[in-house]
């Protein structure tokens, strides 16, 4: 627009660069694709007034965030997930500290999120077609007990 100015060093971040960590393995694991990184409080309305006139003030409530969902490839001798999911069915539930950062150009961390105790409630195995050509996508769905966003400086 006429008389504005641009600042060369803002811009949108493209999706596409992010690494996924999981607290007890010492690697990346790949990801196509990640949705449900937010979060949202409820609100609670409260009555305020003197006794003869009430009016009604919104004040946050609890902090919720919804389950966490990523998908990638089916790799061959790769069973982690399964096995993760599993041992939640033996009545004990391993959580896990999942780290996404989105990465810039050169590979380096601009925004990350921290899922604390975070732990699987589904794994859905691809839907198999004889005719299909395409990768086996399997999705992950995890819960957890917060979500912090932290920005690169």
């Amino acid at each position: 627009m006429t008389g504005e100015t641009q600042d060369n060093n803002v811009w949108p971040l493209p999706k596409f660069y992010f690494t996924v960590k999981f607290g007890s393995q010492d690697k990346t694991i790949s990801f196509q694709e990640i949705s449900g990184l937010g979060t949202e409080t409820q609100p609670m309305e409260y009555r305020h007034g003197d006794g003869k006139q009430f009016s009604t003030i919104k004040m946050p409530g609890l902090t919720k965030g919804g389950n966490i969902i990523l998908k990638k490839g089916v790799l061959v001798k790769d069973n982690n997930f399964f096995n993760w999911y599993d041992a939640i069915k033996m009545n004990t539930i391993k959580r896990e500290t999942v780290t996404i950062q989105l990465l810039d150009e050169g590979g380096k961390p601009i925004m990350t999120w921290r899922l604390t105790n975070a732990w699987p409630t589904k794994i859905s195995s691809p839907d198999l077609k004889s005719d299909a050509n395409e990768v086996t996508i399997e999705t992950l769905e995890l819960a957890h007990e917060g979500l912090t966003t932290e920005l690169a400086t």
